[in-house]
C-alpha cells in the first residue's frame, strides 16, 4: 500500500464533505429548508439510474454518467453556487469554477486528478451524448423541485416562465422526452399560479 496516495485520497474525501455546506437556491420538495449540493448531487445520480431510458442515445455509460453528475458541482466548494437566474453571477463563474476545479482536484494523486478534471470538463462542455444527459438533469431536477414545492425560489426572484423555458431548453439535447415533459411542468406551474 502507497500511504502518500492513500493519504492524498483521504485528504481529498475530507474536503469533498464541504459540499454539505453549500446551499442551493431550490427548496426541498416540502419548502422546509433549501437543498445542499451533496443531495443535489445525490438526487441526480438517483435520476440517471431511474431515468436513463429517456436519454436521446440508447447505450449511453451510465456509470459514466453517475460519476460526472457526482463530481459536477464539487467546485462549489470554492466558487459557490450561482443560481441560475443570476446573470450577474454568471459573468464570471466560468473563471471561479476553473480556478476551484485546479485547486480541488489536486489534493488528489495525480492519475486521479486528472481523471476526475476531465469528467468535470466533459460535464461543463456538453459534447458527449453522456454529458448531454447529465446536463438535462441537472436542469430537470431544480425545476422538478420547485414545481413540488409550489414555486417558492421562483417566486422568491419573481421568476418568469419565458426565462424557466429559455434557461431549460437545453434539456432536449440529452432527452427530448424529458424536454417535453419539463415543459408540462412548467404549465402546470403557471396554472397553479407558482410560476409568472
Amino acid at each position: 500500500m502507497d500511504i502518500n496516495r492513500l493519504q492524498q485520497q483521504m485528504g481529498f474525501l475530507l474536503e469533498i464533505d464541504k459540499l454539505k455546506n453549500i446551499l442551493r437556491q431550490t427548496y426541498i420538495t416540502n419548502g422546509s429548508r433549501q437543498e445542499n449540493d451533496a443531495e443535489h448531487s445525490w438526487h441526480l445520480a438517483m435520476m440517471a439510474l431511474t431515468l436513463e431510458e429517456y436519454a436521446n442515445e440508447k447505450n449511453i455509460n451510465l456509470l459514466h454518467v453517475i460519476k460526472m453528475l457526482l463530481i459536477h458541482d464539487l467546485v462549489e466548494i470554492d466558487a459557490g453556487d450561482t443560481f441560475a437566474y443570476d446573470e450577474k453571477g454568471h459573468e464570471d463563474k466560468q473563471e471561479r469554477e476553473e480556478e476551484a476545479a485546479n485547486r480541488i482536484f489536486s489534493i488528489l494523486p495525480d492519475d486521479q486528478a486528472e481523471g476526475l478534471y476531465s469528467l468535470w470538463r466533459e460535464f461543463e462542455d456538453r459534447e458527449t451524448p453522456e454529458a448531454r444527459f447529465a446536463a438535462a438533469l441537472d436542469r430537470l431536477h431544480p425545476m422538478l423541485l420547485n414545481h413540488q414545492a409550489k414555486g417558492l425560489t421562483w417566486k422568491k426572484f419573481d421568476i418568469r416562465k419565458e426565462q424557466v423555458l429559455s434557461r431549460n431548453k437545453t434539456i432536449a439535447e440529452g432527452s427530448e422526452d424529458l424536454w417535453e415533459y419539463a415543459q408540462a411542468v412548467i404549465e402546470d406551474a403557471v396554472e397553479n399560479g407558482y410560476l409568472r
